[in-house]
């Protein structure tokens, strides 16, 4: 077997400049580890040998101590800038990280996929959701504020192999099955297989009635599983508004500990509003009333992998003018893919971090939310979407074995319509439904090498979790590595 030092990169050694009376600097002794553009190249490295060889050594070969600083090493860049800013947001990360093996999963997608880089390259391309588990399913509003069900975080979007998403979700509906449902290994097994028919299922049907550009999950049309999450859909905007978001005078944001307002960028954000309009062909009228900022908030201890990324609520004045019907907006800092360097090449592009995620959205959904985007706050890429009041998903903790089946049948049907959609709003160039189908095939052989994957990348993550909690009580992640002279 070829093995290679890129695998893990490590810190050298390297001479420090001296200064101008000839001496090394007294202060900065120690530099932060080279650039994040690097390792995602040596990664990319990596994965362009394992397209080019027949095989090579990848993370998931390290044991012991050696995966230990491995699993350290990517976290802590993954979280760098966050660790550097020292961001209350990071700390509170990293607990909800230890506590929970499944947030653990959530929140490390780096740390899964490298362990796959260059993996799959003869298998057909889509453009991939990058992060399937079982609660990145749901509902939200369509163009038409109509809630539908589907895949809903596009964070880490990216074109690569249909079968990256499966692993994934395998592996997640596996954990979630166990940490949520408290589910048995035989069981979880089942679930995952019911995630994989689901997929194959929907893959069919589309493959024969074409219809995926246009259906959408609706509560008249879904399967009975999903119906309850549309429960929400009849809420009040006005009830909702005024319990969480607004200030006893109904014109801004209150301040608690999610929401800091800053009414002093109302005019900044003004023009970012008009700037995404004018993307996205949003007129003034209608249901999206004027257009008109009322105000700006920050918002804090939000999502599980985004926990610590700035992210700010805009209220746009609603149709009425008197806060029963106001809108949110929010702008979150975009992160580069999970993905990004490690998937096998191909020849198709999804763009850079919020164009990119921009791009994910109007392709896997049917009518999509109007006000994804991206937009550039402070020199730095932020995607925008519409806060509604019935978006939700799953309580994995609330459903019962059968239900547990059913629901990841349900997901795997709708990851099949995203991936389906890439050669219709997407930028593959042929039809990729029979290209899946028969890349599946056998298909009890290519659903139990899904299965035994999985399994295997599990166990790898829970000894990998076992690192992470020894490792974050003892102050591993308080601060970036350094290199010395």
């Amino acid at each position: 077997m070829t093995t290679t030092q890129k695998t893990e990169p490590q810190d050298v050694a390297k001479k420090t400049p001296k200064t101008a009376s000839g001496g090394a600097p007294k202060s900065g002794a120690a530099e932060p580890v080279g650039e994040m553009r690097q390792r995602t190249e040596d990664y990319a490295r990596l994965a362009r040998r394992a397209d080019a060889e027949a095989a090579v050594f990848r993370p998931r070969d390290l044991t012991g101590q050696a995966r230990r600083l491995h699993v350290r090493s990517t976290i802590i860049e993954d979280h760098m800038v966050r660790i550097d800013q020292k961001a209350a947001g990071a700390d509170e990360k990293f607990r909800v990280l230890s506590e929970s093996f499944f947030s653990f999963f959530r929140g490390t997608s780096l740390l899964f996929h490298r362990d796959m880089a260059g993996e799959d390259a003869r298998m057909p391309t889509v453009l991939c959701l990058g992060d399937v588990h079982p609660g990145n399913f749901g509902v939200m509003p369509n163009a038409d504020n109509v809630p539908i069900f589907g895949v809903n975080d596009f964070d880490d979007v990216i074109y690569g192999p249909f079968v990256w998403d499966l692993k994934r979700g395998t592996a997640g509906f596996m954990i979630a099955a166990e940490v949520e449902g408290g589910l048995s290994r035989k069981k979880q097994r089942k679930i995952a297989r019911h995630f994989l028919k689901g997929y194959r299922a929907g893959m069919s049907f589309f493959a024969e009635h074409n219809t995926e550009r246009h259906v959408e999950m609706r509560e008249d049309n879904c399967p009975d599983i999903i119906r309850p999450l549309f429960g929400k859909a009849g809420r009040s905007r006005e009830r909702w508004l005024g319990k969480r978001y607004l200030d006893e005078t109904g014109r801004g944001f209150r301040a608690n500990d999610e929401l800091t307002p800053v009414s002093s960028r109302t005019e900044e954000f003004q023009k970012l509003v008009k700037a995404l309009a004018g993307q996205n062909g949003i007129e003034a009228g209608g249901r999206h009333g004027p257009l008109k900022v009322k105000d700006v908030a920050m918002r804090h201890g939000q999502g599980t992998a985004s926990l610590g990324l700035p992210r700010f609520y805009v209220l746009l004045e609603g149709p009425s003018g008197d806060a029963r019907d106001d809108i949110i907006i929010e702008f979150k800092k975009a992160r580069r893919s999970a993905l990004e360097g490690l998937v096998p090449a191909h020849d198709f592009d999804a763009g850079d971090q919020g164009d990119r995620i921009a791009h994910g959205q109007s392709v896997h959904l049917a009518q999509g939310d109007v006000f994804y985007g991206n937009v550039e706050i402070e020199g730095e890429s932020f995607m925008s979407r519409e806060r509604a009041p019935f978006r939700n998903d799953a309580d994995l903790d609330d459903l019962s074995k059968k239900e547990w089946k059913r629901y990841a049948y349900a997901c795997g049907h709708a990851l099949a319509q995203a991936h389906a959609r890439s050669d219709d709003l997407g930028q593959l160039d042929y039809d990729i439904e029979p290209a899946i189908l028969q890349a599946m095939e056998p298909a009890k052989l290519f659903i139990d090498d899904i299965l035994c994957f999985a399994e295997e990348a599990v166990e790898r993550l829970r000894r990998d979790h076992a690192m992470f909690r020894r490792d974050l009580k003892l102050g591993a992640f308080e601060v970036t590595e350094k290199r010395y002279r």
